[in-house]
């Protein structure tokens, strides 16, 4: 294995870790709702001590490509390995609701590093096709998504809800030291070696950029208030009793996995088709997915939930790549700090606006469909984002720059 394999397979790790990272209190909640318990017997209100995490996860991405600039994309995400790392390990030890709550933002501040800096690292180093790698690249933080609860139910039921925030925090460090021993990647190097970036007209970048940052907001906050409930969900509709907590982890498992095939197929897909021929197929699907997995019962919700997170996290691959696309290497990390940091102010609102609809109403019905008025932000993004042939032959934008 090459340097710059095992560079490109860190950074997949730590797309990993970011967001295992994030999802394991929806699952731990589960086992630390207790009567009598030092955070309290309801899930809405433990579950609403993530808000800062997220607050912090989406907050501090837009520093990111000013820090990348003066300290360099390798010390940033070593950053992000060690402080994610020692983040989690310190709220496993978190004995109070405000120090719980502490950790926890602590850890969306380090993962923050991530999106900017690695993402604009791996499309540089992708070359003229992007596409697959970042559709692979998604695979790993999907697969993140879909561990999450059915390690943190395992961890939960045999060790104590503390070592589901311990055990992945010690493991997180430790792939930081690696990383840390790994000579720099040549990100400039690579995109040097590759085809130039084309002139694209103003009007068609300013106008996938709007369209870029409003989903940032829209499917940001149907994202992570997706991947936040499906263990809630779950447990819901099929396995509602203390004692099936790893089947309810690995029910959320099995419903996310198909997010991992979703975003592996659509970044083989983005190198021979236009963003839009697939973007707009996966939102017109979304919408009516989750209206009815607000109703649905038993195994038909568990269908239901591996089609909806196929369309949540194909789309997270394709906005990826609109960036890609359409932007030049230059001011990516810039970019890609602001989107992530826009997309902070719909994202920061899925755990309270779950807590409290689910306090209020008692199931995750109202939440469904709440996301499902989102994802109708998201269409509209997809009617109006260009659909250009000189996407997949770049050199045909010289002919349309000289118009």
């Amino acid at each position: 294995m090459n340097a710059a394999t095992r560079q490109i397979r860190l950074i997949n790790a730590a797309h990993y870790f970011t967001h295992y990272c994030l999802l394991i209190l929806p699952t731990a909640v589960l086992a630390m709702a207790q009567p009598g318990g030092v955070f309290g017997a309801e899930y809405g209100p433990i579950l609403a001590l993530a808000t800062g995490m997220f607050v912090c996860y989406g907050l501090f991405s837009l520093p990111q490509g000013w820090l990348a600039a003066h300290f360099g994309r390798k010390a940033l995400l070593v950053a992000f390995y060690a402080g994610t790392g020692l983040s989690m390990v310190a709220t496993g030890f978190a004995g109070s609701p405000a120090v719980l709550a502490l950790a926890l933002a602590a850890t969306g501040l380090f993962a923050a590093i991530y999106h900017p800096v690695g993402t604009a690292m791996l499309v540089e180093a992708a070359g003229d096709k992007p596409g697959r790698s970042i559709g692979v690249n998604g695979v790993f933080g999907n697969i993140g998504v879909a561990t999450a609860p059915v390690v943190t139910a395992f961890l939960c039921q045999t060790l104590g809800w503390q070592a589901a925030f311990i055990v992945p925090g010690v493991l997180c460090a430790a792939v930081g030291i690696l990383y840390w021993r790994e000579p720099a990647f040549d990100a400039h190097g690579a995109v040097a070696r590759a085809r130039a970036f084309p002139e694209i007209p103003k009007f068609l970048v300013r106008r996938a950029l709007i369209v870029l940052l409003i989903i940032a907001v829209a499917s940001g906050f149907v994202f992570n208030a997706f991947t936040i409930l499906i263990p809630k969900l779950m447990q819901e509709r099929l396995a509602d009793s203390p004692d099936l907590l790893p089947l309810v982890g690995t029910l959320a498992f099995a419903a996310t996995l198909c997010g991992a095939l979703a975003q592996f197929s659509v970044g083989r897909l983005i190198d021979r088709s236009t963003l839009k021929r697939i973007f707009l197929p996966l939102t017109l699907v979304l919408t009516p997915a989750l209206a009815a997995l607000a109703f649905v019962q038993g195994f038909a919700a568990l269908a239901l939930a591996g089609l909806t997170a196929a369309c949540v996290f194909g789309q997270v691959t394709l906005s990826e790549t609109m960036a890609a696309r359409y932007i030049s290497p230059a001011l990516r990390t810039k970019i890609y700090s602001i989107r992530f940091f826009v997309g902070f102010l719909g994202s920061a609102a899925a755990a309270p606006v779950i807590g409290y609809l689910h306090l209020a109403t008692g199931s995750l019905a109202a939440v469904l469909l709440v996301l499902a008025g989102a994802s109708v932000v998201t269409l509209f993004c997809a009617v109006f984002f260009p659909d250009r042939k000189e996407e997949l032959q770049p050199e045909l934008w010289a002919a349309v720059a000289a118009e």
